[in-house]
C-alpha cells in the first residue's frame, strides 16, 4: 500500500554528493501539489526523500482512481521519460514532500551511464509488476473491509490522515460504499472476531474510525 525504495534513495543522494554540477535539485512541495499532471509533457524526474505522495488516474467521469501510495526512495515520471510519452497518471503530494527534481535529459543520461542505476530502475519496475499483481489478487481474496482496515493501519503507522475521497479511490468505490463498508468493519469489530478486534483496539486506528464515522 506504501511503496519505498531506499537503495534508490541512498544512489540519488550519493549521486548528489559526487556530482553538484548535474543540475538536480532537492525541493519541497506543499500537500496537494501534483508532481506530475495526466496528460502533460514530462520534464522532470522525481524521486522522493521525504514524505507521502498518491500515484492516480483521472477518468473522464471525473472519478478518480489512486494506484498506489508513494513514500521514500519511490521515483515518479520515469515510464514518460523512457518512453517520451505524455503523463499517464497524476502524482500529487499527501503531506509536505521533499524530493530530488532529475531534468529528463540527465535521467536518461544516467541510464546510459550508471549500471548500478539502470539496475535499481530495472528492480523498481520489475517491482511495480509483482506488487500490481499481488494487490489485484489481493482484493479477489479479501473483503473490502479488510483492504480498510489495512488501510487504517497504514495511516497509523505512518501518522497521516487520509480522506474517505482517497481512501474510496483506493479502494476502488464509492463515497457511498465505503462508508457502508466502515459500518460494517466497525460492527465486526464489536465482534469477538480476533482478526478485525486486535487491530481496531489500538488507539491510533480507534482515533482514525472516529474520524471517518
Amino acid at each position: 500500500m506504501l511503496r519505498t525504495n531506499l537503495d534508490f534513495l541512498s544512489f540519488i543522494e550519493r549521486f548528489c554528493r559526487e556530482n553538484e554540477s548535474e543540475n538536480i535539485s532537492l525541493k519541497s512541495f506543499r500537500p496537494g501539489y501534483r508532481l506530475i499532471e495526466q496528460g502533460d509533457k514530462i520534464s522532470n524526474i522525481y524521486i522522493i526523500k521525504e514524505g507521502i505522495s498518491k500515484c492516480f488516474i483521472s477518468e473522464e467521469n471525473g472519478k478518480d482512481f489512486i494506484i498506489e501510495f508513494l513514500g521514500k526512495g519511490e521515483v515518479v515520471g520515469e515510464l514518460e521519460a523512457l518512453k517520451k510519452i505524455d503523463c499517464l497518471c497524476n502524482v500529487a503530494a499527501i503531506s509536505e514532500v521533499t524530493a530530488y527534481v532529475i531534468p529528463d535529459h540527465v535521467f536518461l543520461s544516467l541510464i546510459q551511464k550508471s549500471g548500478e542505476f539502470t539496475t535499481i530502475l530495472l528492480q523498481e519496475l520489475s517491482t511495480r509488476i509483482i506488487q500490481t499483481s499481488t494487490r489485484a489478487s489481493f482484493q479477489q481474496l479479501y473483503t473490502v473491509e479488510y483492504a480498510l482496515l489495512k488501510l487504517l493501519q497504514l495511516q497509523a503507522n505512518e501518522s497521516i490522515s487520509l480522506s474517505k475521497d482517497d481512501m474510496a479511490a483506493y479502494l476502488g468505490i464509492s463515497v457511498r460504499s465505503f462508508n457502508r463498508s466502515l459500518k460494517q468493519l466497525i460492527e465486526k469489530g464489536n465482534q469477538d472476531t480476533p482478526e478485525f478486534k486486535n487491530m481496531l483496539q489500538t488507539a491510533n486506528i480507534k482515533k482514525l474510525v472516529d474520524r471517518l464515522k
